[in-house]
C-alpha cells in the first residue's frame, strides 16, 4: 500500500520534519531502515495511540489499519528523551498512556495531544521541561570534531542519543544514497562505485537488509531523499 504524506519543516532545531497522512484500507507496507526517532500519533475511530519509535536497523513488513489518521514528528539525529533513550528503542517502540481523549502521560505529567499545526509549540514545551534534549556530541562526531572527549565517551554518548553506532548509521545512510542513485538512473555498477560498495553482491545484500528491495527493484523508482 502507498501513502501520500504532507510534510513541513519545523521552527525547532531539534526536529527534522513534521508530517501527516491517512489510510483508506487495511494492509501491509514496507518499513525501511531509518536512523531517526519519531513521535507518532495515530487515530482510528475513537482510539488514539501515542507512540515513541526508535531507529530501525532492518527493513520489515508492517501492518496498517483502515481509515486511520497519522501525524508524526521526526526528531533530528541526536535528539532524544533522556528517560527513554534511543538505545532502548532500537527496532522497537513504546506507547505512551492516554490520560483523556485530548491528553497523554509523559514522565509523570499530562500533556495535551499536539497536532500538525501546533507541533512546534509542543516541542518547545518539551525542551523547556528538559524532556527532549539534543546531544551536540553526535554532530561533532559526524563532523570529526569530537576530539575533546575520549573515543569511548563519544561512542557511549552517540549510542545513547541515537541508538546506533557510527558504523551502523553510515551503513544505513549509504544504502539510502545508493537507492537515490539507482532511482536517478545510475547503473548498478556505477552505483557500486559511487556509493563505495565492494562489489554488486555487497550492494544487493545492503539494500535488501536496509530497504527490503534489490538494486533491480529500485532502478527508476521514486525514492524520498
Amino acid at each position: 500500500m502507498e501513502f501520500t504524506f504532507e510534510e513541513r519543516l519545523s521552527d525547532s532545531p531539534l526536529i527534522d520534519t513534521i508530517w501527516r497522512t491517512q489510510s483508506e484500507d487495511a494492509g501491509t507496507f514496507l518499513s525501511k531502515a531509518d536512523v531517526g526517532c519519531q513521535l507518532v500519533i495515530a487515530r482510528q475511530a475513537d482510539k488514539t495511540t501515542i507512540t515513541l519509535r526508535g531507529p530501525e536497523t532492518v527493513a520489515s513488513s508492517a501492518q496498517c489499519p483502515a481509515h486511520a489518521d497519522f501525524f508524526g514528528i521526526n526528531f533530528r539525529l541526536g535528539t532524544f528523551m533522556p528517560h527513554l533513550p534511543a538505545c532502548q528503542l532500537v527496532d522497537g517502540e513504546v506507547d505512551l498512556p492516554e490520560a483523556t481523549r485530548q491528553t497523554f502521560w509523559l514522565k509523570g505529567a499530562t500533556w495535551e495531544l499536539p497536532n500538525f499545526e501546533n507541533a512546534d509549540t509542543f516541542i518547545n514545551r518539551l525542551v523547556r521541561a528538559e524532556i527532549l534534549v539534543h546531544d551536540p556530541v553526535v554532530d561533532a562526531a559526524l563532523q570529526g570534531h569530537a576530539r575533546d572527549l575520549s573515543v569511548r565517551s563519544v561512542q557511549r554518548r552517540f549510542l545513547r542519543a541515537t541508538g546506533l553506532t557510527q558504523g551502523e548509521l553510515c551503513q544505513i545512510e549509504r544504502a539510502k544514497q545508493a537507492a537515490l542513485l539507482l532511482a536517478r538512473g545510475v547503473s548498478i555498477l556505477d552505483t557500486v562505485d559511487q556509493a563505495g560498495y565492494a562489489d554488486q553482491p555487497h550492494l544487493t545484500r545492503s539494500l535488501k537488509r536496509f530497504l527490503g528491495q534489490t538494486p533491480a527493484q529500485l532502478i527508476g523508482v521514486k525514492v524520498a531523499a
